[in-house]
């Protein structure tokens, strides 16, 4: 180990009791081998060697799943789980009972809270009063951040949430509430090495063959270090919880939900449930005091979305974890707002970001499990260019009606269809059905109209969040907690975002992931919002379809077999009626403008004086059609033409593509659709012809006397 001129304490456990300490001069601090009993146990109050939840054998060493008997990782979790058997839970009948009996303490934090938050803004106003607001803003700032600091972990998080956001807070501020992320204060090591071996039954030197000295970074619920397993050598982070947390928090929140209440009930401009919003978001931060939970989280996380050769998710130590301390593999990375450090490794911000974009689409569209806090400290830029996650505490959940919902939303937004956009809010649990939204249908017509003078990608997220925050207050809405959480993770991303380019869209980044899942996604409510997106008055949009294929084709997953299918599959099925006799037409249409439109330019290709002995002796053209008709005909032909090469160039194009509709196309109802189209193309080329052969002949000038 090298060694630096650092002198901490470290315990170096010599019994199961009570340990000494002495200073060592080390950044990683050598734990002295002392062989224990290999034993696996469930228990974990360390007076008991049989007890223990660690496997201490060499021949059983704990390491990643991927490199163990899954019978043994299940073994190791259930341990886990028993070790965190007495971890808190939120509940508001709990807090209230517990602190309701206080009032005393409790008005001491009110008082705490009133003095530290009132003296901040009694300075910023009187900055304001004498015009330095500029000149002091790096003093506040670091006001600010010694304020949230000082209050503790509930403002902190609060504090966090803020320094992702340059379009609200301005940048000296950004710079020192971003230290709130991992550069917390940190708590005794001897309390958090003391509480290690409490919690998992045995001495630090059984465990770890060094751990280093002091913590590598600490956050509001915890702080970490760098340790070595012992029996498999392997580099882990060690996240220990603060002393008290619990007691800190849970009358925090107690405060905030009597306001919350007194909210409710007398501010009427604020529709949506306070109370509720702030028992999700406390049930969270309780989630987040049991690591085992956590770690679970992680687990599931991983299973979900670590599939992606771009993203990274650490694994979990099921032996060396409890409710509070959490074990998991080591990520070397760099913080995703340190730009300076990640493009000196050859990365790019903006990539990272788009990653962590695209991941959270999936997490909140496709499978509906998402992390609910990305700050900065969370997400890991690693030297080759992989996104870390970490800290799985706060996760949530979008329900499956939901996610789709979504999705359709920003199509009927795309649409400009509100009276479509107004009933989405059933489908996103925002409104009861029994409420009329028939008045809401003018005033999101009177946002979007303005907003979408803009493309789509030119769309600031926060500008849509500000525009749907205004309609909300001024109508019967209830917004569920979720969305608030959805609302939090997708700013934060944007907030990273504009740290490397200020003009940067998370929608523009975003749309590729709908255009894909619109095109290939059978769900119906998709399918039908693909139908919307395609039609209108009765024609078809072929723009809009070659626009979705284009963007699709951004995403990675795109894939064209699947963008046929399921459209087939809608086409031809019980559903599909409506919109067959719309497909006949078009498909006549289209047939005639390929057909005719080949004619036309073979025709245009042929040298003039040849053109009026094979056609008729008329050199206009082979057909009757004014400009008008020629010109539109062309583009159509030019339209599908250039929308089966997007299909055709894609990377994962396969010949084979065309089987599932060959097979579509032997069903009954296929043939007998295919059998309506050749009719319709035949009748149409009949009227040609008719029209051609009885057309009048050119007028011929008389021959010059």
């Amino acid at each position: 180990m090298s060694s630096t001129a650092l002198s901490v304490p470290c315990y170096v456990s010599a019994s199961t009791h009570r340990r000494k300490l002495y200073p060592v001069r080390a950044a990683l601090v050598e734990a002295k081998p002392r062989p224990l009993p290999a034993l696996r146990g469930g228990g974990g109050d360390g007076n008991d060697a049989s007890a223990a939840a660690v496997t201490l054998s060499s021949s059983s060493s704990s390491a990643p799943s991927s490199f163990r008997d899954r019978a043994d990782d299940m073994q190791a979790e259930v341990a886990a789980m028993a070790r965190a058997a007495n971890a808190s839970v939120y509940t508001p009948e709990l807090i209230t009972e517990k602190y309701g009996r206080r009032p005393i303490k409790v008005a001491r934090r009110a008082l705490e809270i009133f003095t530290s938050l009132g003296s901040f803004a009694f300075n910023l106003w009187f900055d304001g009063v004498k015009g330095q607001l500029e000149l002091k803003q790096r003093e506040r700032a670091v006001l600010l951040r010694k304020t949230f600091t000082r209050l503790g972990p509930t403002f902190v998080k609060i504090g966090q949430g803020l320094s992702t956001r340059p379009d609200l807070c301005p940048p000296q501020y950004l710079d020192e509430l971003s230290q709130l992320q991992d550069a917390l204060p940190t708590f005794s090591d001897a309390e958090a090495f003391s509480c290690i071996e409490r919690e998992l039954g045995y001495p630090l030197d059984s465990i770890f063959s060094s751990i280093s000295a002091s913590p590598i970074a600490a956050a509001s619920l915890g702080q970490v270090y760098k340790a070595q397993l012992k029996y498999s050598g392997q580099m882990v982070a060690v996240k220990v919880q603060r002393p008290g947390i619990e007691e800190s928090i849970g009358l925090d929140f107690y405060l905030i939900r009597g306001l919350g209440i007194l909210i409710n009930k007398y501010v009427d401009v604020i529709t949506s449930d306070v109370v509720a919003l702030i028992d999700e978001f406390a049930r969270r931060v309780y989630q987040e005091l049991n690591y085992v939970q956590e770690g679970q989280n992680a687990r599931r996380f991983r299973k979900l979305y670590a599939d992606k050769a771009d993203v990274l998710v650490p694994d979990i130590f099921w032996d060396y974890t409890s409710g509070k301390v959490l074990t998991m593999e080591w990520v070397e990375g760099v913080k995703l707002n340190e730009q300076d450090a990640i493009e000196r490794q050859g990365l790019k911000v903006l990539d990272l970001v788009n990653t962590g974009i695209q991941c959270s689409l999936r997490q909140l569209l496709e499978y509906g499990y998402f992390h609910a806090d990305p700050h900065p400290g969370n997400l890991l830029a690693t030297p080759d260019g992989k996104l870390a996650f970490l800290d799985f505490g706060m996760m949530s959940e979008t329900p499956e009606q939901a996610r789709s919902a979504i999705i359709g939303h920003v199509v009927h937004m795309v649409n400009r269809d509100y009276e479509a956009m107004a009933r989405d809010y059933y489908a996103l649990d925002f409104l009861s059905p029994d409420v009329d939204v028939t008045p809401i249908v003018p005033a999101l017509r009177g946002f979007f109209d303005d907003a979408l003078n803009s493309t789509v990608s030119e769309l600031n997220f926060k500008t849509i969040v500000d525009g749907l925050g205004a309609v909300l207050y001024q109508y019967p809405f209830n917004v569920p907690a979720y969305y608030a959480l959805i609302l939090r993770s997708l700013t934060v991303l944007e907030g990273l975002a504009l740290y490397a380019d200020p003009n940067f869209k998370v929608l523009a980044a975003s749309y590729p992931y709908f255009a894909k899942r619109l095109l290939t996604d059978p769900n119906p409510y998709l399918r039908d919002a693909l139908i919307e997106l395609l039609f209108k008055d009765g024609r078809f949009r072929w723009g809009r379809l070659e626009n979705l294929l284009v963007q699709g084709r951004k995403d990675r997953d795109f894939n064209a077999k699947d963008a046929l299918q399921p459209v087939l599959k809608l086409l031809l099925g019980p559903d599909g009626e409506q919109i067959r006799d719309l497909v006949i037409k078009e498909a006549v249409r289209v047939t005639e403008a390929i057909i005719l439109g080949s004619v036309i330019e073979s025709y245009n290709s042929v040298p003039d004086f040849l053109r009026t002995f094979f056609f008729n002796i008329n050199a206009i053209g082979p057909f009757v059609m004014n400009n008008a008709e020629r010109e539109s005909m062309l583009d159509l032909r030019a339209q599908v033409f250039r929308i089966w090469e997007l299909l055709r160039s894609s990377d994962n194009f396969d010949p084979s593509i065309l089987q599932p509709i060959l097979q579509v196309l032997q069903e009954p109802e296929a043939r007998q659709l295919g059998g309506r189209v050749v009719g319709g193309i035949t009748q149409r080329l009949a009227a040609r012809l008719l029209q051609q052969v009885l057309r009048d002949p050119p007028a011929v000038s008389p021959p010059a006397s």
